[in-house]
């Protein structure tokens, strides 16, 4: 037996409570994992609080991603012992996820943990920080280089957006981060931002186009936010969107792409190609300063997750959340 959230739904609604699950009601996978370290996402705190159509099956073990030990494996790629990381592919809302003590999964979903990161490390990271860079690869895909000019980041104290202001700043972009949270001010510059602006201005309708200023941009907003950036994206720059905190909306026009020629490159990281997967997790070996990975995390107790879910909801907490699950297997 071991701990796990359990997400049910009945005659009163779905409820989420710390229970103890059997080895034997885990989810078909030809790869068994002791799960080291999971994190608590925004998409996992939708699925827990029930204010988003997450889950798809009940009952459902939330945790879109997770780090861990391979304990038993019918899988060829992989053996017993083998440090292993999953971000996405449905799990947390078809497939039983990462907020539990064991997770069987399929093992073409798995990647090899990188070297330079610890199983605690990788989950710092996690889907959020995978994401950013899935984001700044796209960027980088579609002509933007840190001579172009400004990059703004949106929702940049969430964990999307730090990880992707500190990898900006490293790779020498002048990054401007954009927050509703003005006390986060001093944690963003930390991180490398050079610039702090609010969200007044961008989440009302605003003009089909603005005066240039972005060379590019990574959005996890979305809705009058995003619309807003495209507006004000400089001639052939880019926006990655990869979020929806501010919904699902994009009240905007044909001006930016085709006066412009601004690109909006979407990011999907939940089935990613697992060669994208593998060179995304690459580059955070290489760009991502670990020193900073301290300051963009906070850790939850399983036991916590849910209420912190809550909290996560309201805008209440900064950067990564991961959670160790069984913090000894290092």
């Amino acid at each position: 037996m071991f701990k796990g959230i359990l997400i049910e739904k009945g005659d009163a609604g779905q409820s989420a409570t710390l229970t103890e699950i059997g080895e034997d009601a885990l989810m078909e996978g030809d790869v068994t994992v002791d799960v080291a370290f999971s994190t608590l996402n925004y998409k996992d705190a939708l699925a827990i609080t029930g204010k988003g159509p997450i889950v798809r099956r009940f009952p459902m073990v939330p945790g879109i991603d997770f780090a861990g030990i391979v304990s038993a494996s019918d899988n060829p790629e992989y053996a017993v012992g083998d440090r292993v990381v999953l971000n996405g592919w449905g799990v947390g809302e078809g497939h039983w996820g990462g907020l539990a003590g064991k997770a069987r999964v399929r093992g073409d979903w798995l990647v090899p943990l990188q070297a330079p990161f610890s199983l605690r490390e990788a989950m710092a990271i996690g889907t959020a920080g995978y994401t950013a860079m899935l984001c700044v690869i796209a960027l980088e895909k579609n002509g933007v280089t840190p001579d172009k000019g400004e990059i703004l980041v949106t929702g940049a104290a969430g964990g999307v957006g730090s990880v992707a202001v500190a990898l900006l700043a490293k790779l020498g972009f002048q990054v401007v981060a954009m927050t509703g949270r003005p006390e986060e001010a001093t944690y963003l510059k930390g991180l490398g931002a050079q610039e702090i602006i609010g969200r007044e201005g961008f989440t009302s309708p605003g003009r089909p186009l603005a005066k240039e200023r972005w060379a590019g941009a990574v959005d996890v907003v979305g809705g009058h936010v995003l619309a807003n950036v495209l507006a004000a994206v400089k001639r052939s720059g880019a926006v990655a969107a990869c979020g929806l905190a501010g919904g699902m909306d994009l009240p905007t026009t044909v001006a930016p792409f085709i006066l412009r020629g601004v690109t909006l490159a979407g990011v999907d990281s939940v089935m990613c190609p697992r060669e994208e997967r593998l060179e995304a997790w690459r580059r955070l070996a290489s760009d991502l300063d670990p020193g900073l990975l301290a300051e963009l995390t906070q850790e939850v107790s399983l036991d916590g997750a849910i209420e912190a879910a809550g909290e996560l909801i309201a805008g209440q907490i900064r950067g990564r959340i991961v959670v160790p699950v069984n913090p000894e297997l290092g």
